[in-house]
């Protein structure tokens, strides 16, 4: 499993946890799944059969470090490795580390490397593909998201070909699963411009499958990896199909064309307990996710840029009846970017309650009125108006664009609804930040660290902080939080940053959904975990009386 603490969610993911994000060690399973699993654990298992899956959106690339949306890492996710992984209770063990020494206070790791590992063109992987990563990641021609951690390095040394060191100035707690990121290949990559990169199309991983076809905007398909150096996955093929709408994407799973997908509020209430053949083919899993689902206002445009319009919107939305209208009440009102129930999240921060009264009273405190008596506040001559932008495919967000709409049009706000599709949405809108205010969603990991997309220097296209949101006294308590190691001091830090993006509100925090997944009950070895639904995929694998499909040798 790869991990970056901070994914940008493709649209189905919103409101289903089929990645591994995460779920909730307590999480909820189907009594019928449980003994499933239980009874499918006895049998040897054997090779054959593919996985299907689906995306609303088609991948942007498939270079893991380079992209920041979910349909594409989902897909490298399989191609690559780190250094380091969470298992299936979200404690860290080794991926291409066969172990590793921190010494002074955290300030130096020594990662000492698997020697029997090679890269899908049989090149071997040596510490020399790990220096040519970390070099990568703190190239400023690099376009990506997620240097900021390896900037902290101090330095980084090739002890031999299977032993790198790596230190930092001071303390930083995150350190080690940062080395979760994707190690690149050295000899396919160095000298390249990437984004020019053959690689992006028909990457080279060292992971359990790999690459072998992409039909643009219909699906991408990988094989299992007979050399893979932690064995050869059971499934022959995973093959991701471009799925551009929730009911298609329904209508297929009951079609048996697909063999997991996330199933909306409205299918998990309504649609699926009265249909037999969904009974008869399918597994449901149920957990609270490690995600939440937001409004993001652009800060470099007027008026996002006055705390009082934001705080006045947050008070103009009905969170409560989003959760029980749109979500079947699958789903709990989110306050801040942390989940319910976890040692990060702070549940005493200033809450924002259904109050078109008090939202009304901060925009004319910020110089909004509504001079000409047409309903629509104005200032300076100008009508309060905006658009409001998400993805295609998706109805639960469409769902909440039109709630907003509506919600905010009683205090004076004009709202206008852009729907785009997804590649469209994140390239030529969210990347070169050409929104007004979105309506979006973050998975989030095990990690609490804040920097990626909360701090200041994050600011910018293609970063994740892509509404600009600064805030100086956020951003010395994000890098105070990086240092320390202590969980119990740790969260202080992260407390008192949550009561800041409280009374800040860069974003409208909607929800954090239940995430309600489907999975083909002909594969063996599923069950959730703390990790996900997918954290041993590699792992699964069918009886060969129930195997779908065949491939040629």
């Amino acid at each position: 499993m790869i991990r970056v603490r901070f994914l940008l969610l493709a649209a189905l993911l919103v409101f289903v946890g089929c990645s591994d994000g995460g779920s909730n060690t307590s999480a909820e399973k189907e009594v019928k799944s449980v003994k499933k699993t239980a009874e499918k654990t006895k049998d040897t298992p054997v090779n054959g059969d593919a996985f299907v899956s689906s995306s609303l959106g088609d991948a942007t690339g498939l270079i893991y470090n380079i992209t920041s949306d979910s349909a594409s890492h989902d897909v490298a996710a399989k191609i690559y490795n780190g250094l380091v992984e969470y298992d299936k209770d979200l404690k860290i063990i080794g991926d291409l580390a066969e172990s590793w020494d921190i010494t002074e206070e955290g300030k130096v790791i020594v990662f000492h490397l698997k020697k029997d590992v090679k890269w899908h063109d049989g090149h071997p992987f040596t510490s020399a593909d790990v220096e040519f990563t970390y070099k990568f990641m703190i190239d400023d021609k690099t376009p990506t998201s997620y240097d900021a951690d390896f900037r902290l390095v101090k330095s980084f040394e090739v002890i031999d070909e299977y032993t790198v060191k790596i230190t930092y100035d001071e303390p930083f707690a995150p350190a080690l699963i940062s080395w979760s990121m994707a190690v690149l290949p050295k000899h396919l990559l160095e000298g390249n411009d990437v984004t020019k990169s053959p690689l992006l199309r028909e990457p080279v991983g060292t992971g359990p499958y790999k690459f072998k076809e992409w039909k643009a905007g219909e699906s991408i398909t990988l094989v299992a990896n007979d050399d893979y150096f932690k064995g050869r996955p059971y499934i022959d093929r995973l093959i991701t199909r471009v799925i551009p709408d929730t009911a298609t994407t329904f209508l297929e799973l009951l079609n048996g064309a697909i063999d997991m997908a996330g199933l909306t509020p409205l299918q998990w209430t309504r649609q699926i307990d009265t249909n037999q053949q969904f009974q008869n083919q399918y597994d449901k899993y149920k957990y609270l996710s490690f995600g939440y689902t937001y409004v993001g206002y652009n800060h470099t445009k007027k008026p996002f840029n006055d705390k009082r319009v934001r705080q006045a919107l947050t008070y103009a939305t009905p969170k409560k009846d989003i959760v029980k209208g749109i979500l079947f009440d699958l789903g709990v009102p989110a306050h801040g970017p942390f989940k319910p129930g976890t040692l990060w999240y702070n549940d005493d921060v200033k809450k924002y309650d259904y109050n078109p009264e008090k939202a009304k009273e901060l925009l004319a405190e910020a110089g909004w009125t509504d001079s000409n008596g047409d309903g629509i506040l104005d200032k300076n001559g100008k009508n309060f108006e905006f658009e409001l932008m998400t993805n295609q495919g998706n109805t639960v967000r469409t769902k909440i664009c039109e709630t907003l709409q509506q919600s905010w049009e009683k205090i004076g706000v004009k709202v206008d609804i852009r729907v785009l599709e997804w590649a469209t949405f994140i390239n030529e809108y969210v990347d070169k930040q050409k929104f007004d205010a979105l309506v979006l969603g973050w998975n989030i990991t095990n990690d609490p660290d804040l920097y990626d997309v909360w701090h200041s220097s994050n600011c910018g296209g293609r970063k994740l902080n892509f509404i600009c949101y600064k805030n100086e006294e956020l951003d010395k308590l994000i890098v105070e939080g990086r240092k320390e190691f202590d969980p119990e001091k740790r969260k202080l830090f992260y407390h008192k940053a949550q009561e800041m993006l409280a009374e800040d509100q860069p974003y409208t925090f909607l929800y954090v959904p239940y995430s309600l997944v489907a999975v083909s009950n002909r594969f063996e070895n599923v069950y959730s975990a703390p990790a996900g639904i997918t954290h041993n995929q590699d792992k699964w694998w069918v009886k060969k009386e129930n195997q779908k499909y065949h491939f040629e040798p």
